[in-house]
């Protein structure tokens, strides 16, 4: 008998191994809020396959599989991967600028890819591996802490470029939760608030486009200009508030299937969603949202490394942004920025950011007893 084929068995042992320790309940959740997405995107086409509720259903199909297959890879390869991704998200932020392609009046796609979901996933590593080489009382105040500050500043100021406000908090909020994490000091984050106080009105008034900054004052008052800036807010409002507490039924609704609710498959969904199953259909989602942020809480907690927890940690808190952004928009308690539901919305980007993201909650899980100490090793 050959080596090799001794070697067989125990490899495949190996892989069966790994493929036990995924959180195949976690794996379920996504599909149900997935299955749900499709759902509602085949009730507001209406009632057809085309043009969404399909191309949604395969695209997560891949998405899973990938997530599935990124599971088997070792925590130090996504070290080693972490600083060569931060750059180039950073320099593809940087051509679109130049090179992108315009659609409805804003550069954020770069030969067929947007980078800033790149982005998000890039920075999540980069602070990982960042913090994971820094000692715990450098984390909590030093002036080291200028790194990770330029880190999540930089890309943030490139996608606010582009222009897109909505990721661009997203990629804030994301490095604010990873230094957070990582035990950034109560004095720190004072500074950070404060800071946050001084700039908010700032950039409204002078970095903020016109629709942007009509967006973020139109919102405290969208009674004002009901056929404008007011508009979206309006009719999202009037879709959550005719729902009801049980919805009027699948498939039913005037706001969504007369089409008055604007972006109704897309940032919207949820209103749609609302508008169908009313205030108990609402409660019964957030809670599928909470199980799966709870279940990769609870994974990054398990792991090991410093890496791992802080890793897993930030992809948690972006999906979380994802759906608190999301669902204050839609019920009019924050501007309209352009951020979908995950995996409800409609849109191959956001689901793939989604679920690579979550390959690496699963990676963590899968490699938790494992000691991350050098960018290189193994890809199993």
């Amino acid at each position: 008998m050959t080596a090799t084929a001794l070697t067989r068995p125990g490899e495949r042992e190996r892989l069966s191994s790994k493929l036990k320790q995924i959180d195949w309940t976690f794996a379920l959740l996504l599909c149900v809020v997935a299955a749900i997405g499709t759902a509602m995107l085949y009730s507001v086409a209406p009632l057809s396959w085309q043009p969404w509720a399909a191309k949604h259903a395969v695209r997560f199909g891949l998405c899973l599989a990938l997530m599935l297959g990124l599971t088997l890879l070792n925590l130090r390869v996504w070290l080693a991967l972490a600083y060569p991704l931060y750059g180039l998200g950073l320099a593809m932020c940087a051509a679109v600028l130049v090179i992108g392609h315009t659609s409805l009046g804003a550069k954020r796609w770069l030969f067929g890819i947007q980078p800033s979901e790149i982005m998000k996933i890039a920075l999540v590593l980069a602070l990982a591996r960042f913090y994971h080489a820094l000692s715990a009382k450098d984390a909590r105040w030093s002036w080291k802490l200028l790194a990770p500050a330029a880190m999540t500043a930089i890309p943030m100021a490139l996608i606010a470029k582009q222009p897109d406000l909505g990721t661009a908090l997203l990629i804030g909020f994301t490095g604010a939760a990873i230094m957070f994490l990582a035990g950034l000091d109560w004095r720190a984050l004072a500074v950070g608030a404060i800071g946050a106080v001084v700039a908010v009105p700032l950039a409204v008034k002078f970095v903020m486009k016109g629709y942007q900054r009509d967006r973020v004052l139109t919102f405290l008052h969208p009674e004002d200009d009901p056929s404008g800036t007011g508009y979206h807010i309006l009719q999202s409002k009037i879709a959550l508030g005719s729902g009801g507490l049980l919805g009027k039924g699948y498939g039913l609704g005037s706001q969504s299937q007369l089409n008055f609710l604007p972006e109704k498959h897309t940032d919207f969904i949820f209103a749609t969603f609302a508008e169908q199953f009313g205030l108990i259909g609402c409660l019964t989602l957030l809670a599928l949202y909470g199980a799966i942020i709870f279940i990769a809480l609870r994974t990054a907690m398990s792991s090991h490394s410093h890496f791992g927890r802080l890793a897993a940690g930030g992809v948690t808190a972006t999906f979380a942004f994802y759906i608190l952004v999301n669902a204050s928009m839609v019920m009019g308690m924050a501007p309209v920025v352009g951020v979908p539901m995950p995996l409800l919305s409609y849109g191959g980007t956001e689901v793939l950011t989604v679920m690579i993201g979550f390959g690496l909650v699963q990676a963590v899980r899968v490699h938790r007893h494992s000691e991350v100490t050098s960018g290189k090793g193994s890809l199993m």
